[in-house]
């Protein structure tokens, strides 16, 4: 059995959420805050946040999504004309940055705000669900209360990107829409600038393949 950052990661959040949710220390200790942060510099903050969730849903829909899309990410990021040995580290690094890159928007707007506090893995989760797509455009990502419905990953990640900037500006809800958008941004551009830095990769003529194909598939040629 091949060893699994993400299920390590997956079990690590899990652990943390669960002992926060009884334990108001934890919580309060490891959540985004900003006069926390710019006020007392715990910047660690902009990443411990997303070791707990609001509740068992939270918890449990962002490990899901995380596990589900995660694995397949570490496989592509191994693939020799990727990132080869490097691939989990990568995904380590994409995965931990972008706890922090969906955050910095909020920080900017409430670093001195006592009433705003932000947590869950949702911006990381994003940014992995993102990176999937940029690889392998034609996952087929699922709607949840529809069952059986998937969506080609290169319609859903235009789909997502609209409905989270449009919920972001309406901000009439308890979820953090712009952790979402920032941190699908932030997944999109990490992959591409890394795969065209590091990489073999053709991105334009993977997209193509891709779109070709029956179903989506790991990247397995060279330039």
């Amino acid at each position: 059995m091949d060893f699994s950052l993400t299920l390590v990661i997956v079990i690590i959040t899990c652990i943390v959420s669960i002992g926060a949710f009884n334990n108001h220390k934890i919580m309060s200790d490891l959540i985004f805050y900003g006069p926390a942060i710019s006020q007392r510099n715990q910047w660690y903050r902009l990443i411990t946040h997303g070791l707990i969730h609001a509740d068992i849903p939270h918890l449990f829909f962002n490990m899901f999504a995380l596990y589900s899309f995660g694995t397949a990410v570490e496989k592509v990021f191994d693939a020799n004309c990727l990132f080869g040995n490097l691939g989990r580290l990568i995904f380590l690094i994409l995965y931990i940055s972008a706890l922090a890159a969906a955050s910095i928007p909020d920080l900017m707007k409430y670093k001195d705000s006592y009433h705003f506090q932000s947590l869950g893995a949702s911006g990381a989760v994003s940014a992995v669900i993102f990176a999937s797509i940029v690889v392998m455009p034609k996952v087929g990502v699922g709607i949840i209360f529809i069952p059986g419905v998937r969506i080609p990953g290169y319609i859903f990640g235009v789909l997502y990107l609209i409905i989270s900037a449009y919920l972001d500006r309406r901000g009439d809800s308890n979820i953090n829409h712009g952790a979402h958008l920032w941190g699908a941004i932030y997944g999109l551009l990490f992959t591409i600038a890394l795969i065209y830095a590091m990489a073999q990769l053709d991105l334009i003529e993977n997209f193509k393949q891709q779109l070709a194909a029956d179903e989506p598939f790991i990247p397995a040629y060279c330039h």
